[in-house]
């Protein structure tokens, strides 16, 4: 997937975002505007029923002769021809004091509560909003019911009108919604897609670069910053990851570059039994060295996928130091080299993990350390933690080499080598093992000695 698709995919998304609220807001206020013009519609024909009525009033309560009553038939008769919505009736009990003609069903709803109420009549699909009114006797006319009414189909159109519109309103602003927040959503996103171009530029090994901070917006410029921090961090790792490499040919190459020639040339012409013997034997010495190599660089791989020391259990370091130091006796013998132990502390460790990484930092202090000089092994603890450190005499070292003395392969200079033994990883695997034990590793270089050792949880 191309990065222009995941931009459209980022602006079709805020685009239906911005339509969602468009059109809950448009829902909510068109329908309290309709809610509150629907109440106002409906109460039109009762002000208007209510008007007339006041009108007639008057008339209909002063006279009640005959002679009256005619000039009010005829009046009647004058208003429902000015306004074909509105219909009259009047029923009492003497058909000369009637009006409208009212058929059973009008007599029946005027037998109804006065006030406002609505008549359906067969035929309309709206309703007549009637205002059933009851006037006494007033001799010699009888007492009336009196009953004006209103077709309501003027309004419904007007609602129905009203919806229609607030509906279509509606519809388009959503659109136009849709549209300008697809639109906006895709100038918001032009500093991502431009940010996108510019990673995609940077792949091994041209990791240097850096994404630019300005001009940007605040939250791009936040993820800007972790994006350049983390791509320093991964340059930094490509490029220990090139010297590893390169370390690990250049380690490689040595013994087998060995046992190619060694056995090319006892291959030239015949030799005898004991030549054959004296080959092989320098060949299994070289080996054993590549079986090194290889072992600690899988033990290495392994702490790096975080692997943890489990079988912990509670352990005397001064005693570890003095099997150690059994181990290592001839060796100290041969280099006229004398240990030296203070101090002791009990922590939970696993022994394998740790008598290995205690025979790489006497081995390391031997290798630098002259015939008659003496290594001191000082362990202290405190309340976080107990150190253990290997101190040897030796020339001081820059302090600019201290915190990468040990990384793997890493030697300050050609004459800290040791093509026999020491292959630059046996530092690495004391920093790999005190980090699968929670720990941590420490160096130091001043007055004519130098110390490395590990700092163990308590």
């Amino acid at each position: 997937m191309s990065w222009k698709t995941g931009t459209d995919s980022i602006a079709l998304r805020l685009s239906a975002l911005f339509t969602l609220v468009a059109l809950l807001v448009f829902v909510l206020i068109g329908a309290a505007l309709y809610q509150q013009v629907d109440k106002r519609l409906g109460l039109l024909p009762e002000a208007e029923l209510e008007a007339r009525y006041s009108v007639l009033e008057s008339a209909l309560t002063r006279y009640g002769t005959a002679e009256h009553w005619a000039k009010i038939n005829a009046k009647l008769n004058l208003l429902s021809q000015e306004d074909k919505r509105i219909r009259f009736w009047v029923v009492s009990g003497n058909p000369g004091y009637e009006y409208g003609q009212p058929d059973e069903a009008i007599r029946k709803f005027s037998q109804g509560p006065e006030g406002m109420r609505d008549l359906h009549l067969a035929g309309q699909p709206y309703p007549l909003k009637v205002l059933v009114s009851r006037l006494p006797a007033l001799a010699p006319r009888p007492p009336l019911t009196f009953l004006i009414g209103i077709d309501t189909e003027t309004f419904g159109h007007t609602q129905h009108t009203l919806l229609v519109a607030l509906i279509s309103l509606a519809a388009l602003g959503v659109v136009l919604a849709s549209a300008l927040g697809y639109w906006v959503a895709r100038i918001g996103l032009k500093p991502l897609v431009t940010l996108s171009e510019a990673a995609q530029k940077l792949a091994p090994p041209r990791l240097s670069g850096r994404l630019q901070l300005s001009p940007l917006p605040p939250e791009l410029s936040q993820f800007v910053t972790a994006f350049n921090s983390t791509l320093e961090r991964v340059d930094l790792a490509y490029s220990r990851l090139e010297a590893f490499n390169a370390d690990v040919a250049h380690e490689l190459r040595s013994p087998l570059t060995n046992l190619i020639g060694q056995t090319q040339v006892a291959l030239t012409r015949g030799r005898s039994a004991e030549h054959y013997f004296e080959v092989l034997q320098s060949n299994l010495e070289e080996l054993e060295r590549l079986r090194s190599i290889i072992n600690d660089m899988l033990f290495l791989a392994s702490a790096d996928q975080g692997s943890k020391a489990t079988a912990l259990t509670s352990t005397s370091l001064a005693e570890e130091v003095a099997t150690t130091l059994d181990y290592l006796d001839f060796i100290l013998e041969d280099a006229q080299i004398r240990v030296e132990v203070h101090g002791d502390a009990n922590v939970r460790i696993e022994k394998a993990h740790l008598r290995r990484a205690l025979i790489n930092l006497l081995n390391n202090a031997v290798q630098h350390t002259e015939p008659g000089q003496v290594i001191d092994v000082s362990i202290q603890a405190d309340a976080e933690k107990v150190s253990l450190a290997v101190t040897n005499p030796g020339p001081t070292i820059d302090q600019e080499h201290l915190p990468m003395l040990f990384e793997r392969f890493y030697r300050v200079d050609a004459s800290r080598t040791n093509s026999g033994g020491n292959h630059g990883l046996g530092l690495a695997i004391v920093k790999a093992i005190a980090l699968m034990h929670g720990g941590t590793v420490f160096v130091r270089s001043q007055s004519g000695s130098n110390t490395f050792g590990i700092n163990l949880p308590t």
